[in-house]
């Protein structure tokens, strides 16, 4: 399957974010706890560059237990400030405003430092489609908050929430990112709801999410499904053949029994998105932290290349110095060939200029003897 969901109006959102950011003290990212990388907008990073980050790991009540505390550890090793909540019941939410204060200190002493005092701070909250976002935003602001208006510089019609005199929040539309580099990022999202069902096919999505659980999590498909444990599965023709067998167990058939795998596919992947299959967590820190020194390496490697290539442009400027002191050299020479052939030139012209002196000798001479032969005569 090929994923990639990006339609305009998330470049016209992303469009106004660029210009607000320079508003913003603080960025707030929703990711989703069950697939906390992927669902991370690496655009934010390049948007949010130099600003201070708060990660929210939100539906953390949604995700396995085991793998959450190692997750938050990985973003906060990368500089992130970062909290487990779960919008809907208000879990973890009340230390996220303590979180945002601790991420703006240096920026509030630096205010105190001018003479500014009590200026609010203003946090842009951001995140993809479906992670959760106007829930966080409803329980974290309450029923105190108040519109502030429109704010100087800010594009018109937008409006700003204020939480309390030292926080105020620019909430923005959910926005994925043009394209996915790795197609298992576009899998995971649109396992989650954050790309439009309606240009996924739900059968392909299932079959890749009973390949998944099937190797992480083989005994919650036996459970659920009252299914022998699920231990061999893994490619699509396996993955098919589960589908029939959760068919015929959840009563899903056709005319002439046969099972109805696309209303299956259906109930496989409500179950996964409404916890029914239990609490999930799709990709794991350790695998990343594996993937971030592959790339740590390649970017060596880069590295070294660019190196090499420096040292091939300094190689050629030396040549090139070189040539040009041949060059140089060449045209001293020819300089000095030049002098030689002036040298030579003004001795030709002094032999001349001899030469036309012995002439005019001569002919002094001729006219001498004129004179002493008519006197003679």
């Amino acid at each position: 399957m090929h994923f990639q969901w990006y339609p305009g109006h998330m470049a016209k959102a992303k469009r106004m974010m660029q210009e607000d950011i320079k508003l913003i003290d603080v960025v707030i990212e929703l990711v989703d706890a069950r697939i906390p990388y992927s669902s991370k907008n690496p655009d934010i990073d390049v948007l949010a560059k130099n600003k201070s980050r708060v990660i929210l790991m939100n539906k953390s009540d949604m995700a396995d237990q085991r793998y959450n505390a190692a997750w938050k550890e990985y973003f906060e090793a990368k500089g992130y400030f970062v909290a487990l909540v779960n919008s809907k019941s208000g879990t973890g939410v009340k230390q996220v405003q303590d979180i945002v204060n601790k991420a703006c200190e240096a920026k509030i002493e630096r205010d105190k430092k001018k003479g500014i005092l009590n200026r609010p701070v203003r946090a842009m909250i951001v995140g993809i489609p479906n992670v959760g976002k106007s829930t966080f935003i409803n329980s974290f602001v309450g029923k105190a908050s108040t519109k502030t208006g429109n704010k100087p510089g800010v594009t018109k019609g937008k409006q700003w929430i204020r939480l309390s005199k030292f926080t105020e929040l620019l909430d923005t539309p959910g926005i994925l990112w043009p394209r996915f580099e790795d197609q298992n990022v576009g899998l995971k999202l649109a396992l989650i709801g954050s790309i439009n069902d309606s240009i996924i096919d739900s059968l392909d999505l299932a079959l890749e999410l009973i390949l998944v659980l099937s190797k992480y999590y083989p005994e919650v498909l036996a459970n659920r499904y009252g299914i022998e444990t699920v231990l061999s599965v893994d490619n699509l023709q396996g993955a098919l053949k589960l589908l029939e067998k959760i068919a015929v167990k959840r009563s899903c058939l056709i005319k002439g029994g046969e099972p109805d795998i696309r209303r299956a596919a259906v109930f496989v992947i409500d179950d996964f998105r409404t916890i029914k299959l239990g609490n999930i967590t799709l990709e794991f820190p350790d695998d990343r932290k594996n993937k971030d020194k592959d790339k740590d390496k390649d970017k060596d490697k880069d590295k070294d290349k660019d190196k090499d290539k420096d040292k091939d442009k300094d190689k050629d400027k030396d040549k090139d110095k070189d040539k040009d002191k041949d060059k140089d050299k060449d045209k001293d020479k020819d300089k000095d060939k030049d002098k030689d052939k002036d040298k030579d030139k003004d001795k030709d012209k002094d032999k001349d200029k001899d030469k036309d002196k012995d002439k005019d000798k001569d002919k002094d001479k001729d006219k001498d003897k004129l004179v002493t032969d008519g006197k003679d005569i």
